[in-house]
C-alpha cells in the first residue's frame, strides 16, 4: 500500500507540472528523465598548515579601537622557519559599522626592550593615531616578543625584522575575510620611525625582491638607521648618543644573529659588563630605564677600546655584519615608488646623514623622482629629546601623507594625543 500511495503522489505530480524529457547529453538533465543532476559536491577545502591563527580580540574603548592578535609562519633571525605574533587593528569606522575599510598599512613598530612593549602587548601608540583613518593597520611583534618572548630580539637589524613585518602583511591579508572584514586592496601604506623607520625601507626591498604582486602606495620612514656603518663611524667620531641603550642593544643583536661569536668583555667596559644579563636580556626596563640605568656618559666610557678603533678585527667584523644589512645599496627599487623621508636635524640618536645618504642612493642613484624629504630643525621641543621631537614630525607627516592620498581631511591633531 505505502509503494502504491508514493507512485500515486509521484503521477499526480508528474500531471500538475509539465515536464520536456530530454536525452541530451549536453542538458543539466539525466537522459530519459525529468529529474536533474544532483550537484557535484565540492571537495572539502584542504586546511592550510601555515594558516593564521587568531589569538585574542582585545576593546580599546578610549582609543576606539579593536585589536586582533594572531600567530603567523614567518622566519627567524637565522633564516629558520618560527612563528611570530602580531596585531591587526581596526578603528570603530570600521568595525561598528561594517564599511570597507580604505586600505591597510603596515606599522613597523619603534624601539622595545620591556616584554609588553609589543603591539599583542598593547603598545599600540601609533595605531591609535591611524585608528580613525579607515585604513586596517597591521603591526608585527617582531622576534624576541609575543609568541617568542624567550628569545633575544633581534634589535636594529632591518632585514629578519621587515620579514616579519612582510609575513604578517600575508597572514593578515588571509585572516580578515575570515573575521569579516573588506578593504580596498589596491590602498597599502609602510610607515615606521626609528627602529621603524630602518624597518619599513626593509620592508619596501623585501616586497620589490619577493613580492612583485604587492605594491606600496606610500612609504613614510623616519630617522632610521639605513647605513649602519656610516651611523657606527658617526657614534664613534662624536662620542655621544642621547640614547646609549640602543647602542648596547644593537651591538648585542648582530653578535648574536650575524654570530660573531665575539665574548662580551670584548665590546663592552665595566661597570655595565656585568650588568647586561639583568639590563638588557631581562626585559624588564623601558629604553628610558636603561638610559638611566647607564648614565649620561660617552660612548668610549661602555664601549671597549677595541670596538672604539675601527681597524681591529672585532670593529671589522661588525662593521661587515652592519654592511650586509645596508639599505643605501645593493639593491634596485621600483621607479613608481613614493617615499617621504623625514628626520629631525638636532637628532643626536640616529645621525642625519642615514637619510641623506638613501636619499642620495634612491633618488641621484637610482632615479626615483617620488623621494621627499621632511627634514626641520625641530631641535628638543615640547619637553622631548631630539630624536623624539622627531617622532612628532613623523606622526604629522604620517597624517598627512594618508590624508592627502586618499583625499580625505586629516583625521586627528597628534598634538591633543597624550602618547608622546
Amino acid at each position: 500500500m505505502k509503494q502504491f500511495l508514493s507512485l500515486l503522489a509521484l503521477l499526480m505530480t508528474l500531471a500538475t507540472f509539465p515536464v520536456a524529457i530530454t536525452s541530451c547529453a549536453d542538458d543539466e538533465t539525466t537522459p530519459g528523465s525529468a529529474t536533474p543532476k544532483p550537484p557535484t559536491p565540492e571537495e572539502p577545502e584542504e586546511p592550510d598548515p601555515l594558516a593564521p591563527t587568531l589569538t585574542a580580540t582585545v576593546r580599546y574603548d578610549k582609543a576606539k579601537l579593536t585589536a586582533y592578535n594572531f600567530n603567523y609562519y614567518s622566519t627567524d633571525p637565522y633564516g629558520y622557519p618560527a612563528i611570530l605574533s602580531a596585531a591587526i587593528t581596526i578603528g570603530d569606522e570600521v568595525v561598528r559599522y561594517q564599511k570597507k575599510a580604505r586600505g591597510l598599512v603596515i606599522y613597523n613598530r619603534v624601539s622595545a626592550f620591556q616584554e609588553d612593549d609589543s603591539p599583542t602587548g598593547g603598545e599600540l601608540t601609533a595605531e591609535k593615531i591611524l585608528a580613525g583613518s579607515g585604513l586596517i593597520t597591521i603591526s608585527a611583534d617582531h622576534y624576541g616578543f609575543g609568541a617568542t618572548a624567550d628569545k633575544h630580539q633581534a634589535y636594529g637589524i632591518g632585514i629578519p625584522n621587515a620579514q616579519s613585518c612582510v609575513d604578517a602583511l600575508l597572514a593578515a591579508k588571509k585572516l580578515l575575510p575570515k573575521l569579516g572584514f573588506k578593504w580596498d586592496d589596491k590602498v597599502l601604506f609602510n610607515v615606521g620611525y626609528s627602529q621603524g623607520g630602518q624597518t619599513a625601507l626593509a620592508v619596501l626591498k623585501i616586497i620589490t625582491e619577493q613580492h612583485p604582486e604587492l605594491q606600496i602606495t606610500h612609504t613614510v620612514a623616519g630617522a632610521g638607521t639605513y647605513d649602519l656603518c656610516e651611523t657606527y663611524r658617526q657614534l664613534i667620531k662624536s662620542n655621544y648618543t642621547n640614547h646609549p641603550s640602543t647602542i648596547v642593544a644593537v651591538v648585542l643583536a648582530f653578535n648574536e644573529y650575524f654570530q660573531l661569536g665575539i665574548p662580551l668583555a670584548n665590546l663592552f667596559k665595566e661597570p655595565l659588563l656585568s650588568h647586561i644579563d639583568e639590563w638588557f636580556y631581562s626585559k624588564k626596563y623601558s629604553i628610558g630605564q636603561l638610559d638611566h640605568l647607564m648614565g649620561d656618559i660617552p660612548v668610549s666610557d661602555f664601549l671597549s677600546e677595541e670596538m672604539q678603533d675601527l681597524e681591529t678585527p672585532t670593529a671589522k667584523k661588525f662593521m661587515a655584519a652592519f654592511q650586509q644589512d645596508n639599505l643605501c645599496t645593493g639593491w634596485t627599487p621600483r621607479k613608481n615608488e613614493h617615499i617621504t623621508l623625514v628626520h629631525n636635524k638636532s637628532d643626536q640618536t640616529v645621525p642625519l646623514t642615514n637619510t641623506e645618504f638613501f636619499f642620495a642612493f634612491a633618488h641621484d642613484e637610482q632615479g626615483l623622482s617620488n623621494v621627499n624629504l621632511e627634514v626641520k630643525d625641530w631641535g628638543s621641543m615640547f619637553g622631548q629629546p631630539a630624536h623624539e621631537t622627531g617622532a612628532i614630525l613623523f606622526a604629522l607627516t604620517c597624517v598627512n601623507r594618508i590624508s592627502n592620498t586618499l583625499g580625505i581631511l586629516p583625521w586627528v591633531d597628534v598634538f591633543s594625543l597624550d602618547i608622546f
